[in-house]
């Protein structure tokens, strides 16, 4: 059965943790010691990294360098880029503390790239003096490197980072390239391409240019317009230098990621081929080539599982209270039309529920009335004891911990399963203290306020 069960994929190997989860402790018990936990797949995890390395190795040209850069933010946990970066992958930060994560990993300078729209003198400072490659957000930003580039010699590449002004996505939030998007130098703004280009002129160890047209609602046609603007710009640089100047170009990310079903769609290939498309001269060995994909490769393979602590009935709605909220699913909670996700009913064994539908609200921990995941969700009736599990979960969701009510931040374990379904897990964060809780609240300065 196990066998079986194992053949069916990603799917088939998370009802195998789920199961084995229960078995193993890590969550559920009558006593309440461990109401949630949250599981990485690392097969399917290495299997979305090669899926991104091996689409662009079909379509550049020999020799052409690529880095794939993961985007911290979607992920910032040690051990996940330990994980990718055995995959292959480097690194792309955009704060000090995404910069010491990748370094904790042993990711190499020369693998990370530090974005930031507001990035200090000293985060400046210390990526030119590590060697990693900069994009410069912005026109003052520029005359700050170049102060710091004339101080001290670097090898660190550095670029600027253009908004091609080619609109938004259906969730405004997450659109990078509007019209008035506080990310990159405007490019369409009047006098704005012609002042990057003398920009380049004047700084002969300006070497890359970067755009990122934004991430999940954005559409392929809308990223690969955003790049085709980024090649013609490097293409109308180099030509004014009358050289190969510009020798790197950095895409971003931004591959939307399917929320309604276990398909991985749209896939790289897709991407690649969208963006062959576009501008089909990118992929022939000219520029060097960066990316910087978050989410679609992480939340695929993340689960959350929350016991069911009581159900109740108010107003004739079937309510669910679950330990499973908006501590882990900020953005759906309170953007639940544009961040929708998945519940899987599980029994308190752990093995998949079934029954008649029932419509019923899945509801969080936490002290105000917004705090669900579901509303009027038909699943069959979950009991006290029961498990929900939320899939597509992880990049963002209980990886960027939100602290509402000081709830803790839950333990993350990955998990391979063997081909005779054995199910094995790894820590990858232990579950907060209360202890760790009072010491980020100021435990240690009690009297501080006392005057």
């Amino acid at each position: 059965m196990h066998a079986r069960t194992h053949e069916e994929g990603a799917a088939g190997r998370r009802d195998l943790a789920v199961r084995a989860a229960v078995e193993q402790g890590l969550v559920g018990g009558a006593d309440g010691s461990e109401p949630l936990v949250c599981l990485l797949d690392t097969a399917g995890i290495r299997s979305s990294a090669a899926a991104l390395t091996s689409a662009f190795e079909a379509v550049v040209a020999p020799g052409t360098p690529v880095l794939h850069a993961f985007a911290v933010k979607a992920c910032p946990l040690v051990p996940v880029l330990r994980l990718l970066a055995d995959c292959g992958l480097g690194c792309e930060v955009a704060s000090p503390g995404e910069l010491a994560l990748a370094r904790a990993a042993g990711v190499e300078p020369e693998r990370t790239v530090l974005d930031s729209p507001a990035k200090t003198a000293a985060e400046l400072r210390e990526a030119l003096a590590l060697g990693i490659a900069v994009n410069a957000d912005n026109r003052q930003e520029l005359e700050r490197l170049d102060a710091l580039v004339a101080a001290a010699p670097t090898r660190s590449p550095i670029g600027v980072r253009i908004n091609p002004q080619t609109g938004a996505g259906s969730i405004d939030a997450l659109s990078t390239a509007t019209a008035t998007s506080k990310f990159g130098i405007a490019l369409r703004d009047p006098g704005a391409r012609g002042w990057l280009v003398r920009a380049f002129l004047d700084r002969p160890w300006l070497t890359r240019l970067h755009t990122h047209s934004g991430s999940q609602g954005v559409p392929l046609p809308l990223i690969a317009e955003g790049v085709r603007e980024l090649h013609a710009l490097a293409e109308e640089i180099n030509a004014a230098a009358g050289r190969r100047q510009v020798d790197t170009l950095d895409i971003g990310g931004g591959l939307p990621v399917n929320f309604t079903s276990d398909e991985p769609t749209p896939t790289y290939a897709q991407y690649v081929s969208a963006l062959r498309e576009a501008a089909p001269a990118l992929f022939d060995g000219s520029y060097g080539l960066v990316t910087e994909f978050g989410r679609s490769l992480l939340a695929k393979h993340g689960l959350v599982l929350a016991r069911v602590e009581y159900t109740k009935t108010t107003g004739s709605r079937p309510i669910t209270l679950t330990h499973a909220g908006v501590q882990l699913a900020t953005r759906t909670v309170y953007a639940p039309a544009a961040w929708p996700v998945r519940i899987l009913p599980y029994d308190a064994k752990g093995a998949p529920k079934d029954g008649d539908p029932v419509a019923q609200d899945i509801a969080g921990p936490a002290c105000f009335a917004g705090d669900l995941l579901a509303t009027a969700r038909e699943l069959p009736r979950l009991d006290p004891g029961d498990l929900i599990g939320v899939p597509d979960t992880g990049a963002y969701f209980f990886t960027a911990h939100y602290g509402y009510n000081s709830l803790p931040r839950p333990a993350v374990h990955g998990f391979t399963v063997a081909p005779e379904g054995e199910v094995r897990f790894a820590l990858v964060r232990p579950a907060q203290s209360l202890t760790e809780i009072v010491a980020e609240a100021g435990g240690a300065f009690g009297d501080a306020l006392l005057l």
